[in-house]
């Protein structure tokens, strides 16, 4: 019998077979699921022959949602929360669940697996050590101008959701904010029978786009290279040299060649012969 808890499971972005062992036993242990869409999860359940209650959850009855989940955990239930595809919260409905399901103190246990953002930065040969997800831009063309243009100057790696009627206008919005030659990849239907990843510069992803309608069609995560123009540490950076000439304005020549190792690593017998020079000068 599982704990009574709100478990968090991922479920494949396309392919059935990513579904994990564990998430698979999970689903069929608990006493409820909550999906984003009932139908599209069904398919998934009737796969792994699972049979269990099942509620929808999405943006328009999350409220009411929320209160049957807390419901079965006060009974000291299991319940299991799912998307349409991938993690669930990412760019999909729950956030108000698991916030109210921690206020009440329940407890929140999640079951990893797929997430489309992960997967196509995985495959898409841009910087993975930062890197910075900002999901689906907003459908109104003036707010997503401004939103990509306050991300020009990031220099982490940016990683998009878009629909597919949006995409060519998306990547010329993002071409002429980020710049034609912005490193890019394009990740269509990952996992899927059609999967494609496509990297190179904005202005050929348009070009690519524009040659194939087969192409505006389905799930889609857009890469983005981070500015690397823009260096991170942007403090102004002085010689050992400079850095002793202002000391010993201010400082003694020994004090002033002490602090000048300290901050630079030079060697001292050096920055000494340097202080002398400077003094007699």
């Amino acid at each position: 019998m599982l704990p009574s808890a709100l478990y968090i499971v991922a479920t494949p972005i396309g392919n059935l077979g990513d579904m994990t062992f564990r998430a698979v036993e999970i689903l069929k242990q608990v006493d409820l699921i909550a999906a984003e869409d009932t139908r599209q999860t069904q398919k998934l359940l009737q796969h792994y022959q699972i049979k269990n209650k099942l509620i929808s959850l999405h943006e328009h009855n999350e409220k009411q949602a929320t209160q049957k989940i807390l419901a079965c955990l006060a009974a000291k239930q299991a319940v299991a929360l799912v998307s349409d595809a991938g993690t669930p919260l990412i760019s999909d409905p729950g956030e108000s669940v698991v916030a109210a399901v921690w206020q009440t103190g329940g407890r929140v246990i999640p079951i990893p697996g797929p997430c489309a953002a992960i997967t196509a930065l995985s495959a898409a040969g841009l910087a993975t050590s930062e890197f910075s997800f900002v999901g689906f831009l907003p459908a109104k063309g003036a707010q997503r101008k401004k939103m990509l243009a306050n991300l020009q100057q990031e220099t982490r790696t940016l990683i998009f959701y878009e629909a597919p009627h949006r995409i060519r206008d998306f990547l010329e919005l993002a071409s002429e904010n980020f710049g034609q030659e912005r490193m890019a990849v394009l990740a269509r239907e990952l996992t899927k029978q059609f999967e494609t990843i496509r990297r190179a510069p904005l202005k050929e992803l348009m070009a690519f786009v524009a040659q194939d309608e087969n192409q505006t069609k389905g799930e889609f995560v857009v890469l983005i290279a981070g500015n690397s123009a823009i260096e991170k540490n942007t403090l102004p950076t002085k010689t050992p040299q400079e850095i002793l000439q202002l000391m010993l304005q201010e400082l003694p020549l020994k004090q002033a060649v002490a602090l000048t190792a300290q901050i630079t690593n030079a060697k001292k017998n050096e920055l000494y012969a340097l202080a002398l020079d400077i003094s007699i000068s």
